[in-house]
């Protein structure tokens, strides 16, 4: 089904405008009615919490053995109580491989199949909803949720973290502090890399949503590919190869809560994961316009 004949048929009629429709305000009422995205926001507002307690029920964290992980997460963890934003660090670092992955898998991977899977979509483009715009907004209102999360989380950590340790300068894992004026600032940087790059993840997860009417085949593929992508990265014997993995760059937002801001790791992170992103979102537009709508 196509609805380039109805968009040509309504081209000319009075008040009909293609950028006036589905609505950025409309699309974003409606995700953010549905009840998954919900319990999305609500189990990461209720991670830092989770987290306190852990902390108030184990005693103080650190007095890691050496064995097992990684050295940087012995060392967050290490100060994760010392203020506020170490405590939001550590949530981030926590949550960054793993769990800040399935908001953006859910809102990009489910937010076209989901029509599909409800017969909805042909009613859609029929209205008519040019498929370009359609995949436009559904797109920008996926990626904004999916920011939202992230941005959720250490607004959160950060709220409850000065409540039970109290606000003042982000220690480094490597010795030393950044000053409080430089905290947030140094925080923000953080989300910002970790949205760009969950953005591969976003474009495969919106890509498999425009292939498929199963919106957990989207989903969970996405996530699916992505910890492959983390278990290559594991594979020490690729050697350099592993630097064209968008996981091998997902924790180099490390280099931003350092004394000297280190822009090497995330340029470069930056720029896989664009890359990437960008391949993926093409082929997504350019699949479902040619796409024979039949759901």
């Amino acid at each position: 089904m196509s609805s380039a004949p109805e968009v040509q048929a309504l081209a000319e009629a009075p008040g009909y405008h293609a950028r006036r429709t589905l609505p950025l305000r409309v699309e974003a009422m409606r995700q953010l009615r549905r009840r998954r995205t919900l319990l999305m926001f609500g189990v990461l507002a209720a991670l830092p919490f989770i987290l306190i307690t852990a902390f108030a029920v184990g005693g103080t964290p650190g007095g890691g053995d050496g064995g097992g992980g990684s050295g940087s997460r012995i060392n967050l963890m290490d100060v994760a109580t010392e203020s506020a934003a170490n405590f939001a660090a550590t949530c981030l670092f926590v949550s960054a491989g793993f769990l800040l992955v399935v908001p953006v898998a859910l809102f990009c991977g489910d937010t076209v199949a989901s029509e599909a899977s409800w017969s909805s979509l042909r009613y859609l483009l029929a209205a008519p909803v040019p498929r370009a715009r359609l995949l436009w907004s559904k797109l920008v209102v996926a990626l904004g949720f999916s920011l939202a999360a992230m941005v959720l989380l250490p607004l959160v950590a950060l709220g409850a973290g000065a409540a039970a340790y109290g606000w003042g300068p982000l220690k480094l894992p490597t010795g030393g502090a950044l000053a409080t004026s430089d905290t947030v600032p140094r925080l923000a940087l953080v989300v910002a890399f970790i949205f760009v790059s969950q953005l591969v993840t976003a474009a495969l997860a919106f890509w498999l949503s425009t292939k498929t009417d199963a919106p957990l085949g989207a989903v969970g593929g996405a996530v699916g590919l992505t910890i492959v992508g983390n278990v290559l990265d594991a594979v020490t014997a690729l050697g350099t190869w592993r630097e064209f993995l968008p996981a091998h760059w997902q924790f180099a937002w490390a280099d931003a809560l350092q004394p000297d801001l280190e822009w090497g790791g995330v340029t470069k992170g930056a720029a896989v994961s664009v890359t990437y992103a960008l391949i993926l979102f093409a082929l997504a537009f350019r699949g479902f316009s040619r796409k024979d709508i039949v759901s």
